[in-house]
């Protein structure tokens, strides 16, 4: 069996629609794969009506979060959410707060490119998102339409990067608020490339056991963005705290190089994260 448990749509920041990203899963060979867009769950009725045969979906979501250490800048961290009731009126609630923060910063950074000369309009890259949620991969795509960039990488690289003047910050959730939030809607909380070094800070085993002791019930330990070394330090790690340990690709279409299915969950690992989560279930046969 071949799981892929962390994928994004058109609905955030991946450039395939729900239903091509299922296919596209499905043709890879994969038999499980959880749609986890960012900040949304725009994207489950989606995924259960254009699900192939033969395919599972897990619903679930990435969450924009914040680790806050007592010494230091807030650390960004991504917290993978399985399963959960989406009603649920508290996750709902910061769920809408996170939309919003992400189209008023996303606003504000294409009215600082434009106004430098940047070729891009704010309105029409909302509308081609087409009312999912606005990212910076969608000013990135749209500075490459432009032709102010060669790619969205070039364009992360030159202009959307932590230290570009136009760059702007959001509040997102400070990580502990968002694993207890996850686990009141009866869902199952995954931290996401948590030692991937190559894209900047990351917390230390310190802050991963306190989150394991905020109700943290994962790990995402096999991802493209770690390596070898990272992924064995994480997997003893889960031992020791007693945790779920997960494996994907973090596809996103062509706005990453990464194929689907590039990196996988054992089995054994997806069924203890099923029985955890009980606000919510899997599309399937």
């Amino acid at each position: 069996m071949r799981i892929d448990l962390h994928t994004h749509s058109s609905v955030s920041d991946g450039t395939d629609t729900v239903a091509e990203l299922l296919v596209t899963a499905r043709a890879a060979g994969l038999d499980v794969v959880a749609l986890t867009d960012h900040d949304t769950t725009a994207g489950w009725s989606l995924a259960e009506a254009a699900r192939p045969s033969g395919l599972t979906v897990v619903p679930g979501m990435e969450l924009s979060c914040r680790w806050f250490p007592d010494d230091q800048p807030p650390i960004s961290v991504h917290l993978l959410a399985y399963l959960f009731e989406p009603t649920h009126p508290g996750f709902a609630a910061e769920r809408a707060r996170l939309r919003d923060e992400r189209l008023e910063r996303g606003e504000r950074i294409v009215t600082a490119l434009a106004a430098a000369g940047y070729g891009i309009s704010w309105d029409r890259i909302v509308e081609r998102s087409e009312g999912g949620v606005v990212g910076r991969p969608h000013i990135a795509r749209a500075l490459v339409d432009a032709g102010a960039a060669d790619s969205v990488d070039h364009a992360f690289a030159t202009l959307l990067h932590h230290r570009s003047p136009y760059y702007v910050a959001k509040a997102d959730t400070d990580v502990r608020e968002g694993i207890a939030l996850v686990r009141a809607a009866g869902g199952v909380p995954v931290f996401a490339h948590g030692l991937a070094t190559k894209r900047g800070r990351v917390v230390g085993d310190a802050a991963i056991a306190a989150m394991a002791e905020a109700g943290l019930l994962g790990l995402e330990v096999d991802h493209p963005d770690h390596s070898e070394e990272e992924r064995a330090h994480l997997r003893g790690l889960a031992a020791d705290l007693g945790l779920i340990t997960t494996g994907s690709s973090d596809y996103h279409g062509t706005n990453k190089v990464t194929p689907i299915g590039a990196c996988t969950t054992d089995p054994h690992q997806l069924e203890a994260l099923l029985a955890a989560g009980t606000g919510s279930a899997p599309f399937g046969d």
